[in-house]
């Protein structure tokens, strides 16, 4: 089972200039886009996420501000991410709890290997504990 894991973009120009990322379809994203979305003037205390998919993977990105995405994987392995450039994603694979929680000036860009469907949401997490228990090894 993958694992997320952080993507860094190229970060072309300088501090003199600014930057450009880049994110090429054939470099970089395990997938092909199909939705993009952004979530943004999310107070601090608010925790988002809190969901799994059957079948999506996606690619946050902290264009502004910072974000704290906490992953867990169906054998309870967690993982805190920090994101605080807009060159760095996290790759989030199918099966993976993941909750984020934002910075008061957070924007967070998304892509998304599927369009959006909600039968392919886990929200509530003990049925994330008994769809993933029993494909464990």
């Amino acid at each position: 089972m993958t694992k997320p894991y952080l993507i860094e973009f190229p970060r072309l120009g300088g501090p003199d200039i600014g930057y450009l990322s880049v994110a090429e379809q054939a470099q970089l994203l395990p997938f092909r886009i199909e939705r993009v979305f952004w979530t943004y003037y999310t107070p601090e205390t608010i925790v988002r996420g809190r969901h799994a998919h059957y079948r999506t993977e996606q690619v946050l990105v902290a264009a502004a501000g910072r974000i704290l995405v906490t992953t867990e994987m169906p054998s309870g392995e967690l993982q805190v991410y920090v994101l605080d450039s807009p060159h760095l994603g996290l790759y989030i694979p199918p099966h993976v709890w993941h909750t984020m929680q934002y910075s008061e000036a957070a924007v967070q860009l998304a892509f998304v290997a599927t369009p959006y469907e909600e039968a392919d949401y886990i929200r509530e997490y003990t049925e994330f504990k008994k769809v993933w228990a029993s494909k464990q090894p």
